[in-house]
């Protein structure tokens, strides 16, 4: 290989790796946590919390007080409506009281 495509070669590695670099997604949260009343219809991350359903997308209304997403943790109570669900809560309402 002549010097010129070495040179090429090398160049067009280089703007590729800056390339990728520039569109690496940013940390994640260190902690997060479930944040009720804010999920959209649909796009709830996990089962509700009265045991209507088990699964994630499956609320079916916007702002649903019951349903839940992930958020980084300190996020959830600067959203209007968002409720922190706490591991207390969590006991207690999946032994029925």
């Amino acid at each position: 290989m002549n010097k010129s495509k070495v040179i090429a070669a090398s160049l067009v590695s280089a703007a590729l790796s800056v390339s990728v670099s520039a569109q690496a997604v940013p940390d994640q949260p260190d902690s997060w946590e479930k944040c009720l009343g804010v999920a959209k219809a649909g796009a709830n991350d996990c089962g509700s919390t009265d045991g209507a359903h088990g699964c994630a997308g499956q609320a079916t209304k916007d702002a649903d007080p019951k349903e839940w997403i992930y958020l980084p943790e300190g996020t959830c109570e600067k959203i209007v409506g968002g409720v922190v669900y706490e591991a207390k809560q969590i006991e207690r309402d999946t032994k029925g009281s």
